[in-house]
């Protein structure tokens, strides 16, 4: 008998137009930003990414207390803009689906399907930290909305 495969499913919705999440989500200027949980940065020099069927996307996380590096190596499976962005890690074998579904205008609901997720990243800790990524996202992604508006002024 063979074990299930693990997943994990995450949904959040943010106060955000679609096209700007998915920006945000593919373009280094975006990224460097927000990506990864509390406690570590992802310089921009360190992210690479060809949002394309094929392409790459690759980033190192470097912890802010003992500077310790973490490498994401990732090859895009599915690129739709702005709806849809899957990828593969190769080393691990995860492969995760992100969806990007429009609630309102400025509404959109961030759903995130994980598969073949390796044990560590089971752990409680491990999803606190991911959690903490989304959370900071949230909060990069009012920073964003809160300047569109105040040009819009």
């Amino acid at each position: 008998m063979s074990r299930p495969v693990p997943e994990l499913h995450f949904k959040r919705i943010f106060d955000a137009p679609r096209p700007l999440i998915f920006s945000c989500m593919i373009d280094p200027q975006h990224l460097t930003h927000f990506w990864g949980p509390v406690g570590v940065r992802a310089p921009l020099d360190k992210i690479r990414v060809d949002p394309r069927p094929g392409g790459v996307f690759e980033t190192t996380m470097i912890n802010e207390s003992d500077g310790s590096e973490y490498a994401t190596y990732a090859i895009y499976d599915e690129v739709k803009p702005p709806e849809l962005l899957v990828w593969i890690e190769p080393h691990t074998g995860m492969r995760v689906r992100a969806e990007f579904v429009v609630i309102a205008p400025e509404r959109t609901e961030v759903r995130i399907h994980q598969t073949s997720v390796p044990e560590a990243f089971l752990l409680p800790e491990a999803q606190a930290g991911f959690l903490s990524s989304l959370d900071r996202f949230a909060e990069y992604l009012a920073d964003c909305t809160n300047q569109r508006s105040n040009n819009d002024s």
